[in-house]
């Protein structure tokens, strides 16, 4: 009776759809999921047939500071549209469908995971937005996947400027010295950390590199997009 009176909508249009909560024909052909072949590390995609284990140049070069990472979008088109519907235009009901999406990309990583733990916010930050998107994606992930939340894991001590426009060695000393752990959390050794959008990959190494120094002995990364690189 509810579709009757309030027909499904897509996610990012008005256009009408069979299911809730899910992409119209057009968006759906405008959203590149990631699939195929990747980097085990970044989630990047590559080129050629699927395959295990594979790195791609830049985290063979310069290794990040997590163990595997996934991504279920590429930022661009529909991507794009979607996370800025979420973390800028209060789509909060967005945050369901978008966690199903990276559980399908890192099914695996939750697996084998003590504890999910979001990319935490500055408290100004958070006050003025009213809510940290990462950790919307992470709640329900963790309720999809039965994985334990820790929304407090990790602390954002300082506030940094905005990563746009900043080179990646800019980006990585950004996010330097950032985070700290929460005094009274116990560190879980297998971590799988959420943020919404991966460019460089500089703030979650930051974090991972964080929680690596307080006793964690894996950490994975999982994200809702990442940015398409050369590879």
């Amino acid at each position: 009776m509810l579709d009757i009176i309030y027909p499904p909508r897509c996610l990012t249009c008005t256009e009408p759809t069979e299911q809730a909560a899910s992409l119209c024909a057009a968006c759906w052909a405008g959203t590149t999921f990631i699939t195929g072949a990747i980097c085990d590390v970044c989630g990047t995609p590559l080129p050629g047939e699927t395959a295990s284990k594979i790195k791609c140049d830049s985290c063979i070069t310069d290794p990040p500071a997590w163990d595997t990472g996934r991504a279920a979008v590429i930022y661009a088109g529909v991507g794009r549209r979607v996370v800025l519907g979420l973390k800028h235009g209060d789509r909060l009901d967005m945050a369901r469908p978008l966690a199903e999406w990276m559980a399908r990309s890192g099914g695996e990583l939750l697996q084998h995971a003590d504890a999910i733990v979001p990319v935490p916010l500055h408290w100004r930050r958070l006050f003025k937005r009213r809510f940290n998107q990462s950790a919307e994606l992470a709640q329900h992930l963790a309720d999809i996947s039965g994985t334990p939340y820790m929304p407090d894991l990790l602390v954002r001590d300082r506030p940094t400027p905005t990563q746009d426009g900043l080179t990646r060695q800019e980006r990585h000393e950004n996010q330097r010295g950032v985070f700290s752990v929460h005094k009274r959390r116990k560190v879980p050794k297998n971590i799988v950390l959420i943020d919404d959008v991966m460019t460089t990959g500089a703030t979650i190494s930051a974090c991972a590199e964080t929680l690596r120094d307080a006793g964690a002995e894996r950490i994975d990364a999982l994200v809702l997009a990442r940015v398409a690189r050369d590879v």
